[in-house]
């Protein structure tokens, strides 16, 4: 039990202290890693806005490169948000299609494979995302779903084997690990570094692609609730629109919460269970601040154990045979 009673508020800041630390720290990073500026791939999600706005107040407008990365099933919505974020601050920004690339890359054909192996009548014109089953429902294993619309709007939910649902999220990953590629490109071009842009429940989880967008050379937010993140980019001045918009994984080609494919509950929710677990706090006492039952953040409790479990491999450095020490200039 937490010596000190559990409040919704907890997640609280003082935005301005947060950024005033942010900023001292990317200044110090940046010139560590003996680089002039940063790379921020903008999505028009909250997160890459907040790290790109933090990124252009610690050191400058003219030292930071937005990058637009769009693809087939990419939401027009990413792009639009993206440029008046980028707009908003002033950034140079350039668009790498990377569609393209993906196609030649076998991306789109291996997932819509690995979807026919299901649904054998899935084809181009189709739409489909991955769903989880709402955790808070029962206890036991959680299962993965297909959702699959045809092109006359009619919709069928399948529940995904480990074979097809292993191969739909290898190709989609692909599309991570491609956009990394023109983030270095970048970052090499102008000696720049690569700033990741996860959250802490993000990081904390392992919702990220393993050297896709959970490659970066700085990750200024990592630290942060989403819940802060949200405090910074009022503070900050990124758009409404953007504060505004669910949060969404914007990869496959029916739209998709984050809620639906991973957490299974809303951020804020989410964030306050996070905090409460590496806090001690009893269920039962969370549960009265939140809205849920005591079972129910149990339940909570016991997927974060397992995605922390299940996810140690995407935090894992590469194994070595012998230890080969720092290198030391």
């Amino acid at each position: 039990m937490s010596m000190k009673k559990f409040s919704k508020d907890v997640l609280n800041i003082n935005a301005a202290e947060v950024t005033e630390k942010i900023e001292k720290a990317l200044r110090e990073q940046v010139a560590q890693l003996k680089r002039r500026g940063v790379v921020v791939g903008l999505s028009g999600g909250i997160d890459s806005s907040v790290t790109a706005a933090l990124c252009t107040k610690a050191l400058g407008r003219e030292r930071v490169l937005g990058l637009f990365m769009p693809e087939l099933d990419s939401s027009d919505d990413s792009m639009k948000l993206g440029r008046l974020l980028a707009d908003s601050l002033g950034v140079e920004s350039v668009v790498e299609d990377i569609g393209p690339l993906l196609e030649a890359a076998g991306c789109y054909r291996r997932r819509d494979e690995a979807i026919r192996a299901q649904v054998p009548e899935y084809r181009k014109g189709y739409k489909s995302k991955i769903v989880l089953a709402n955790i808070l429902e029962k206890d036991g294993f959680n299962f993965f779903h297909l959702v699959v619309e045809s092109d006359k709007g009619e919709r069928k939910t399948v529940r995904l084997n480990v074979k097809s649902y292993l191969g739909i999220v290898a190709a989609t990953n692909m599309k991570q690990r491609a956009r990394k590629f023109f983030e270095y490109y970048h970052a090499d071009r102008l000696q720049y570094v690569v700033a990741g842009t996860p959250n802490r429940l993000e990081y904390d989880q392992g919702f990220f692609v393993k050297n896709g967008d959970g490659a970066a050379d700085i990750k200024p937010i990592a630290h942060l609730y989403k819940t802060q993140v949200y405090q910074l980019a009022a503070y900050l001045g990124v758009p409404a629109e953007i504060r505004q918009r669910p949060p969404t994984t914007d990869t496959y080609s029916l739209p998709q919460s984050q809620e639906e494919f991973y957490f299974s509950l809303p951020y804020d929710k989410m964030d306050l269970c996070l905090y409460a677990k590496n806090a001690g706090v009893s269920a039962a006492e969370v549960a009265g601040e939140i809205g849920l039952t005591a079972q129910q953040v149990e339940r909570v409790y016991r997927d974060i154990d397992a995605k922390r479990n299940a996810t140690r491999y995407m935090h894992s450095k590469p194994l070595l045979v012998e230890e080969v020490g720092e290198i030391l200039i």
